[in-house]
């Protein structure tokens, strides 16, 4: 439940990402900007979150590492499509 959560936590901070490349850019390139510089922010949080999982809730860092792969990769994938749409418009 943790896992979906954090994924879905993940996608609405993409899109407050491509909400602001909105505001700031006023059109496409401005939101698929914001979602490039999404993914590398979304790692970092992802990172944080296995740090938390080994250090505080006892799991080790190999349990803990493909939940951060699957943690990581459904919101990027994400921004992926969203960068691919927008640079198509």
């Amino acid at each position: 439940m943790h896992v979906l959560m954090v994924m879905a936590g993940g996608l609405a901070l993409l899109g407050l990402f491509v909400l602001f490349g909105w505001l700031w850019g006023a059109s496409a390139a401005g939101m698929a900007l914001a979602a490039k510089v999404f993914v590398p922010v979304w790692l970092l949080v992802a990172g944080v979150n296995m740090w938390v999982g080994v250090t505080y809730a006892g799991y080790s860092a190999r349990a803990e590492f493909p939940i951060l792969l699957l943690v990581f990769a459904v919101p990027a994938f994400v921004a992926g499509i969203a960068v691919w749409q927008l640079a198509r418009s």
